[in-house]
């Protein structure tokens, strides 16, 4: 009993970090198991912010888990609806105009990668239209992308995100009415359930994509550039940025190591080890994500050797 108080112990002090230096990373941050959500470490992990467009790691897991349900086929081309067009300062890497022909699979790679709020609006309305058609009365007197945002909620109520509102698919905050928030916790456990998917895994694993529109009977081709500049290095694969005027620098990234091997007589065990790293509110976000990552291993091989075991509340 008292070896494992003792190594619990060490755990919980070489936990502390001075307010200052954790001040000077970032607003509120949290290190987190992947695997099992695990909390390795934590600074203001509960206090509402504005999170810019992280809000699109709910807008895509929302449009891959519909697409899921419902059987289609993201190959499937949608026109640019006009009226996605009224976000004011909206972010258009692509130079999307009204009526442009554009897969689902293509609005999701520039929504993610090019942290494109035009592809996700057009996916909010055309996922919004389906999630409608096919919801209770709840939804009937909602408009396209309204109907889309009331799920996004209701995919965050799901997986526990308790201090968490959604009010648009793009995360920039509205001039008047309802501004959005969350916290680095609840962003924690939405990266947790987004890299539990393999195809979402894959869309913000890329750092280089060519997608395609087809605009008045002509193929456009378009090279997006992933805005996470961290991709690749120290086995970052995910997985996403944002950043407004109140945000800050923002940035979930998650790294994965080989797993670990172990054996028990004839028995061969494989743990996974990965870890998620959420900044808001930060300087400097890709050196703020890339010094907690180091941290964040520190403790996960603490938090390993003891056993893994599960935080107490």
């Amino acid at each position: 009993m008292w070896k494992i108080f003792g190594a619990c112990l060490l755990l919980a002090v070489n936990l502390e970090f001075p307010l200052q230096a954790n001040a000077q990373v970032a607003s509120s941050y949290v290190l987190s198991d992947a695997i099992t959500g695990h909390v390795l470490d934590s600074y203001r992990a509960e206090q509402k912010r504005p999170v810019a467009s992280l809000t699109k790691i709910a807008t895509v897991k929302v449009v891959l888990d519909w697409a899921a349900k419902s059987g289609t086929d993201l190959s499937q081309l949608v026109a640019v609806p006009v009226q996605v067009f009224a976000i004011s300062g909206s972010t258009n890497p692509v130079g999307l105009q009204p009526n442009d022909l554009v897969s689902y699979r293509d609005l999701l790679y520039s929504a993610m990668m090019g942290s494109d709020n035009i592809a996700a609006t057009t996916l909010a309305y055309y996922v919004g239209a389906g999630l409608r058609a096919q919801g209770g009365p709840e939804l009937q007197d909602l408009g396209a992308v309204e109907a889309f945002v009331s799920q996004m909620n209701a995919l965050a109520r799901h997986i526990g995100m308790v201090r968490t509102l959604f009010v648009n698919p793009h995360g920039l905050e509205p001039v008047s009415g309802l501004q959005p928030y969350s916290t680095a916790l609840d962003l924690s456990k939405l990266a947790t359930y987004a890299m539990n998917d393999a195809a979402f895994r894959f869309y913000v694993s890329q750092k280089e994509r060519k997608i395609s529109l087809n605009r008045l009977g002509q193929s456009i081709q378009y090279i997006l550039h992933n805005t996470n500049e961290l991709l690749g290095k120290n086995g970052i694969d995910g997985i996403k940025t944002g950043r407004t005027a109140k945000a800050g620098d923002c940035i979930i990234v998650s790294a994965q190591r080989d797993p670990e091997v172990t054996q028990q007589g004839n028995t061969t065990y494989v743990t996974k080890r990965r870890v998620n790293i959420v900044v808001l509110g930060a300087v400097d976000r890709f050196t703020a994500a890339d010094q907690l990552l180091g941290r964040a291993w520190t403790l996960y091989d603490q938090w390993a050797a003891i056993g893994r075991p599960a935080a107490v509340h």
